[in-house]
């Protein structure tokens, strides 16, 4: 029993001495979520669709050219009469008589129908905008809202790096624990076969078997608890790297980089956080969409140039074939006052959106201001922890040797033990307290996190 003891206080005062390269195992399913991770895929299609749409908006200023045709078939409707036969007719007898021959003909009236009948219109059109504000416009928003996409793709990144590290220390958290837990449960069943013994050979109690198999329940219902940590971590894990969510989760001891967390807690510049970023973005766009309302009255200008052939009964040949030229110039006069009414709207967007930025400008100071609250206090008690660790450990020692010599109760020595690991424990999760303390600030800060 002795020697069982001597084990569990070395494994709980040793359990956080990391190995050389102890975040490898972090590292690689930090890179795998940021190449796997189905949210992050769904990012990077929407920064695809912003670029097309910004090589739409530049392609407005590009010619562009179509072919059109039109084919006509009509009966009926009005026309147009020509009483070309009572015009010319007497003229045309007068002068039959006059040379004496029929060498002019008598001639028809003609109805001329305006719907054109076996009719067809086939040409190609070229177009190019001249002068339109609206569309310099809406290639400096494409820019921006770019731009918009990439600090969305770069949030969720920072999301992403934060989730997985909090959901690893879990993990590791609820490893450790089992472990814990599992050193406990070695002593506590020493302590009942020992007690079994002394009952066989008449030196113990029953009452203090019955004592020591309640805590060896004891012990093995805070496995089993430890043990449900452990899978729901190592699923949630598996889930933020897109793996099936039975895929084993490697654990390897962490430990806080001590300099790096000091070093941080003197950071307080916020500017590069792409929240920020992106809500400056936001209202750049929105005093683009206002310069674009106050610009309503500047004329638009296009040229078009059509080639083509029409004619009827598909008649095609020098009098069918031609060259038109134009120019489209519109100017708005009055319109309702409509264009004023999108004025104060983009006004009062813009408004909105510098209320937002001051907003979250105020917030993000805040949350850095409690995370920073948060890690003082972690490691406050993370120092507490291993002192108490240690009182617990050699307090335990103590009182095993009693117990084993005949000067301590058996509650005594379980309440020892039942100290020595709930201490074990706690440091436990103050460790991994402080850890997720400096991702969360490794977050607040933006910082390369890996």
């Amino acid at each position: 029993m002795k020697k069982t003891a001597l084990l569990l206080v070395v494994n709980l005062l040793f359990a956080f001495v990391p190995e050389a390269g102890a975040q490898s195992a972090l590292e690689q399913y930090l890179r795998e979520g940021l190449e796997n991770n189905l949210v992050l895929k769904e990012k990077n299609i929407e920064l695809e669709r912003s670029l097309l749409a910004l090589k739409d908006a530049k392609s407005y200023f590009l010619p562009s050219m179509e072919f059109g045709a039109s084919y006509t078939l009509a009966s009926g409707g009005r026309t147009i009469d020509f009483p070309i036969g009572d015009l010319l007719n007497p003229v045309y007898s007068t002068l039959n008589q006059l040379t004496g021959t029929n060498a002019f003909p008598q001639l028809e009236n003609v109805s001329e129908q305006l719907l054109p009948d076996n009719f067809y219109d086939a040409r190609f059109r070229a177009s190019m905008p001249i002068l339109n504000t609206d569309l310099a416009f809406q290639k400096q928003i494409r820019q921006k809202q770019v731009l918009l996409s990439e600090y969305e793709l770069k949030i969720y990144q920072a999301n992403l790096i934060q989730d997985i590290k909090l959901a690893y220390y879990n993990f590791c958290t609820a490893h450790t624990a089992i472990e814990v837990i599992r050193s406990s449960k070695g002593l506590v069943e020493q302590n009942l076969r020992d007690n079994q013994s002394l009952l066989a050979n008449g030196k113990g109690l029953p009452s203090a078997v019955l004592r020591a198999e309640s805590e060896v329940e004891n012990i093995n219902a805070l496995l089993i608890e430890a043990e449900s940590r452990k899978r729901n971590a190592a699923n949630y894990v598996n889930f933020l790297l897109n793996r099936p969510v039975d895929s084993e989760v490697v654990f390897e001891e962490q430990l806080a980089d001590l300099t790096k967390l000091v070093e941080l807690m003197g950071e307080n510049d916020l500017s590069s956080r792409p929240e920020l970023l992106q809500i400056q973005t936001a209202e750049n766009i929105q005093e683009t969409v206002l310069k674009a309302g106050k610009n309503y009255w500047v004329p638009k200008l296009n040229t078009y140039a059509d080639l083509g052939s029409q004619s009827f009964d598909w008649a095609f040949d020098q009098q069918s074939r031609y060259l038109l030229w134009g120019i489209n110039l519109n100017v708005p006069v009055f319109q309702g006052n409509r264009n004023r009414n999108q004025i104060f709207r983009s006004e009062l967007g813009l408004k909105s959106i510098q209320n937002q930025k001051d907003l979250l400008g105020d917030k993000l100071e805040l949350d850095l201001q409690l995370t920073k609250n948060e890690i003082l206090a972690n490691q406050a008690a993370l120092k507490s922890s291993e002192k108490k660790l240690e009182s617990s450990a050699a307090y335990f020692r103590l009182v095993d040797r009693g117990f084993r010599e005949g000067a301590n109760s058996l509650i005594e020595f379980i309440d020892a033990r039942n100290q020595l690991t709930q201490a074990s424990l706690q440091k436990t999760i103050n460790s991994y307290n402080l850890l997720k303390s400096l991702a969360q600030l490794e977050r607040q800060l933006t910082t390369e996190t890996f």
